[in-house]
This record gives structure tokens, sequence and C-alpha cells, in this order.
């Protein structure tokens, strides 16, 4: 039988927008002062995966999805699972990615007015998210962060926004680490000003215990301005009849003991073996583990190419397995403790670790990304532009930056590609850093251009032309003149605000029936841009500019 969205949002209880839940300490509440436990379960079908570079898998990267399928798009896919997801007895559903310019409305009110929160990753596929072999935290994303935000903000049942999936897996691309803290931090920033009340979280790979423990610390240290208000771990440990004392979770649990905001397992269920009984979900929904963690998403409702997934589609319907009867047995049966009170916690500030050969993170974090400056700069001192088709290309732009930079070293200039690189070791970031990958580019081009000014110097195999916004293009002086006046005065942090601006860089969308399949995501986006282990100058060499544009994790 088949039923109409409306039909279905008719057989449900008449009732409110779902609560609010917010965090307070190591806790999350509703508003009545019960805490809240996450039962949750992955929801994002599967998209084409690309192939990594080698740059990514130099660093710990994974393939990740060329496209992505928006589950939230389609009234019909909501309507034919929702029954599913009321049977499995969830609270909230985890997204990976979804489509901002499309419209969420059926899909988000039918899961309300079932009882269902979203966890929203507004991270995408490919240039859509922090770029772990070459991070940096830039208005392209940050814009696309809030175009996301936007689309969701009317939706009550946005429990919160996850800004990285597994960015951050070994010590070699633990620089990665202040950029996804700056991500909180601006995220937070933007999440207050348009009065949200949506948390802010990060998802970790699970790793060796010191790594594991100290990337924790460090994502969940400082005041409140700057932390993650749920630090999810995505563990696959559990298995079979597995215990607390064998299953590593008693280690994980105890590192994790310290932490001051909200823990949860983002991702967890065995993958080694099945089928799959859940017995995690009752270890974890009671103490010792629920003193530290408040709850976890199973992974996952739809199919998958490693048989992860508890439900297949067909002709007659869906069908779900074992593992999802399992899974709902689970929920059903387990209800976290009520305690403790929400009026003994409060929200305090853990300590920041330094840097060490653990953790290669500096507590200086980059400067929010001001969309004002990069403009400025790239329309009053760049003279070099690349054309519209290429700069519509993410993965020839970045090809096209490293050569510019390769041709920039070999020339006698005293202008480097520093201005545009950021270390999140050493916590030194260029003024451009924060620019977009387009205007990172134009500004390459436009140094080697100045330094060899003669037309074939801004040619790059047809890609760029220059600029025609003025009679003839500026000299290196007067480029930096006109940086200078760009960047002059200007704040390290300030509240984002909302940006209009198409998409950039970011992966396709699919249709949203196009698949019904599902792949675990990583959102280390494949391509690096820049190596990060420069020594990072200024601007044309305009000493003196963007003085402190790191920011001290307080």
């Amino acid at each position: 039988m088949r039923f109409s969205l409306g039909a279905l949002a008719a057989l449900l209880p008449l009732a409110a927008a779902l609560p609010q839940i917010t965090r307070t300490g190591k806790y999350l509440y509703d508003p009545s002062g019960t805490r809240f436990y996450i039962k949750g379960v992955a929801y994002q079908p599967q998209g084409n995966l690309a192939v990594s570079t080698t740059a990514n898998e130099a660093n710990g990267g994974f393939p990740e999805p060329s496209d992505f399928v928006d589950p939230l798009s389609s009234a019909a896919n909501c309507t034919r699972d929702i029954p599913h997801l009321k049977d499995l007895g969830v609270n909230t559903i985890r997204v990976y990615s979804v489509n901002a310019s499309l419209n969420h409305d059926s899909c988000m009110s039918a899961l309300d007015e079932a009882g269902i929160y979203v966890l929203l990753d507004v991270s995408l596929p490919l240039n859509g998210s922090i770029d772990r072999a070459s991070p940096s935290w830039t208005t392209s994303l940050l814009n696309e962060y809030t175009r996301t935000i936007n689309a969701f903000n009317k939706y009550p049942n946005v429990l919160a926004y996850n800004i990285g999936n597994e960015v951050i897996n070994t010590v070699n691309n633990s620089n990665a680490a202040p950029f996804v803290k700056a991500a909180a931090r601006d995220t937070k920033a933007y999440l207050a000003s348009i009065n949200s009340k949506a948390l802010v979280s990060y998802a970790a790979v699970d790793t060796d215990l010191e790594f594991r423990n100290a990337l924790a610390d460090y994502l969940t240290c400082g005041n409140d301005s700057v932390t993650v208000d749920l630090y999810g771990l995505n563990n696959y440990e559990w298995c079979g009849q597995a215990t607390y004392a064998n299953s590593g979770w008693n280690v994980i649990t105890q590192g994790f003991s310290n932490l001051t905001v909200a823990a949860f397992m983002s991702e967890f269920g065995c993958i080694t073996a099945g089928p799959r009984q859940w017995s995690e979900v009752s270890a974890m929904l009671s103490q010792p583990v629920s003193d530290v963690f408040s709850g976890g998403i199973a992974f996952s409702y739809f199919p998958t190419s490693d048989n992860y997934g508890m439900v297949t589609f067909g002709s007659d319907g869906t069908t779900v397995n074992s593992d999802f009867t399992a899974l709902g047995r689970a929920y059903s049966n387990a209800t976290g403790p009520n305690s403790p009170a929400q009026s003994s916690q409060s929200n305090t500030a853990l300590e920041c670790p330094p840097v060490s050969p653990i953790l290669a993170a500096s507590t200086q974090l980059p400067p929010t990304p001001n969309e004002e400056v990069c403009n400025c700069i790239n329309k009053d001192a760049l003279s070099c532009t690349a054309i519209p088709a290429t700069a519509n290309n993410p993965i020839k732009v970045g090809a096209l930056i490293n050569q510019a930079c390769g041709l920039l070293a070999q020339t006698n200039s005293t202008i480097s590609c520093n201005a545009i690189a950021g270390d999140g070791q050493t916590g030194t970031y260029g003024p451009l850093a924060m620019c977009s990958p387009n205007i990172k580019l134009n500004y390459v081009m436009s140094a080697y251009y100045d330094a060899n000014p003669v037309a074939t110097s801004c040619d790059f195999g047809g890609n760029a032309t220059l600029s025609t916004s003025r009679e003839c293009p500026l000299s290196a002086a007067a480029a930096q003149s006109a940086a200078e006046a760009c960047l002059a005065g200007k704040p390290n942090t300030f509240t984002p605000t909302a940006s209009e601006a198409p998409a950039t860089g970011s992966a396709s969308p699919s249709s949203p029936a196009a698949s019904s399949s599902s792949s675990k995501p990583s959102a280390g986006r494949v391509g690096a841009l820049l190596p990060t282990s420069s020594v990072v100058t200024l601007f044309l060499g305009a000493v003196g500019l963007f003085a402190g544009a790191a920011v001290v994790i307080a």
C-alpha cells in the first residue's frame, strides 16, 4: 500500500514542534530538564565514489562520493521510510549531504511530526569540506555552510549541524585541526546571530588511544565560543558478544571522561561480522558509558556496498533485514538514566593541550574568512584572472595554483605563494589563506605576471586573461598599495553574515531518486592545493599587513 506524504502526516499524532534540545555541561537536556539520548541511524543514500588523489592518500585520505543524493528533498522517499524509522524507534537521523537549493519542507515536517530530529552535516563531498591534505578555512566553505544553515534554520527538529566527518585521522594531518576549530567558532557565531539554538558537532575517526584523546581534548578545549557542543566518535569495535570490558569501550569512555561537552557515537555498529546484535546499545544507554556519552547513530539505514544496510528496496516495497529488527529491539529495550540533573551542570572550559608529537595543532586559529577583503583585493589589486570556465572547475583551479606557484618560485621575485597558505601546526596564516581557491589562483597568477610583465605571463594555457576592469594592469607597487587599503583595520574574528552567492566548488547533487544505496562517508575532500608546511609571509611583501591574523583559543 502506498501513502502520500499528506496521508502519512494525517496518520501521525498531531503535536507541536519537537522541543529544543540544549547542552548544559557535558550532557543534553530537553526543556523539562530530562536528559536526552540520541537513538539514531545514519540516513544517506550512496553517491558515486571518486578516486582519491595521491596527495589525499598520502595524508590519510579515503575515496569519497563525487556526487550525492539528498535524502531530505524527496517526499516520496520520506513517505516510504518514515514508518520504518518509527519502527526502529529512532529519535534522530544523521544526514551527510543535502542540496541547500532544494525544498525540504515535506520531509522535515513529516520527520518532526514523527518525533525525529536531524543531525545534519553541512560539508559536502569533494570541494565542499575542509581538505585534510591541504587544510584551509575559506570564504567559499563558510558560505557553503551558511547556505545550508539558512535552508534548514526554519525547521525546529534540527538537532545539530556537523561541521566535519573524519577530517583529521592521523598525526600527519592533525595540522587541519585549527581549521576545523575555526569552522566551529564561526558556525556557532553565525547560529547565534540568527537566533538558532541548534548545536554544533564534529565526528572523529576512531584511532589509537593517545591520538584519539588528544584530538578530542583539542576540539573541546577553550571557552564555549570555540568548542563544538557535540563531539562524535565513529566506532565499529563492538562486535558479537563483546562486553564493555573487552570491546575497547571501557578505554574510550575513560579517555573521554574529562570532556566538558557532550559526546556521542556518531557512527557505530560492527562491520566485520554479521548479523549484528547491537548489544552495544544497552551499554551505551547505561552507566558507566552514559556518564560520558549521550547515545549514538547506528550505521546505516540504506544498503551499502559493504553490507552495512538494514533495508532493501524492491518492486514489492521495502524489506527489512535482521540488523533492522535487532536494532529496533535494542532501542526499545534501552532507556538512559535521567542523571545528573541539569541544575547540577554548567559549561566549563578545558585547558588546551600544547603542540606535541601526538597532535601537531596550534592553539592559534585562522581568522574568520572575510569575503569583503577577498573581493576587494581581487577587484583592486590583481591584474591576471582566471576565465569563468576555469574558475568554475575546482580541480583545474588547484592544478593551476600549483603550476603558478612553481613558476613564481623560479623567478627572482620577493613575492611568494606563502600569502595564500596557512600552517595549522605553527598557527601562521597568510592574509589570503581565507580566500576562495579562485581568488588564490588570481593572486598567484598576478604575482607571476607582475614579476614577468609580458602578455604570455598571463595566459596559463588559455586559462587566464589580463583584467579588463582597468586601462592597464597595476604595477606590483600599486597592487601592494591597493591590498593595504583592502586589509587595513579589518578584525581577525567577527560574526559572519549570510551569502546568497551560488555554491562553488562542491560536488553535484544527484536526483533524490537516483540511488538507493549508501556508503560510509569521509569528509577530507579529494585534491590538494598547496602544502601547508610553508612559512607564511604577507601579501605582496607588505610587511605589517594583517598583523596578528591568528586567533588564540581562549
